[in-house]
């Protein structure tokens, strides 16, 4: 069942580029862009991941937290972290397969990975927006901010 503005967001756990886990339901207070992405190192999740790290991750208030997640391994999302300098917390949802993906509604059964799912939450664990995109078709980075003057 997909995640639905006005929902409370699924609390997760999930470990980092760096072997630290993160739990949704301690970021209370902060704003949170949760941004889901296919795999590592993949052409469109690469400009994506590229943007949020140049155009937005630099220039968002305190109180935003930005947390990506994909069904790779944590030992990928450091690689592709070091690699590529991204400092935003990119989290692995390698096991259980694709859990927190399915808890937000943005798994693809078939190919076994996220969908370009991306959810505003709130400083209460609120989902205010979400947009979900067919894998081939990257997002408009520039909306987050917009998104977020409307979000407190």
């Amino acid at each position: 069942m997909a995640v639905e503005v006005g929902d409370k967001a699924p609390d997760f756990e999930l470990k980092d580029q760096h072997g630290t886990p993160v739990r949704l339901s301690e970021l209370r207070g902060n704003r949170v862009v949760l941004v889901f992405y296919p795999l590592a190192f993949s052409g469109i999740c690469q400009g994506e991941l590229c943007a949020i790290r140049d155009e937005f991750v630099t220039s968002v208030p305190e109180d935003v937290r930005v947390l990506t997640v994909s069904v790779d391994s944590v030992f990928s999302q450091r690689a592709w972290a070091d690699k590529e300098g991204f400092t935003f917390s990119m989290l692995s949802d390698f096991w259980p397969h694709g859990e927190v993906a399915r808890a937000y509604g943005v798994f693809d059964e078939q190919r076994g990975l996220a969908l370009r799912g991306t959810f505003v939450i709130d400083g209460e664990g609120v989902v205010r927006w979400k947009a979900v995109n067919p894998i081939p078709s990257a997002r408009d980075i520039s909306e987050y901010h917009k998104v977020l003057e409307q979000v407190s």
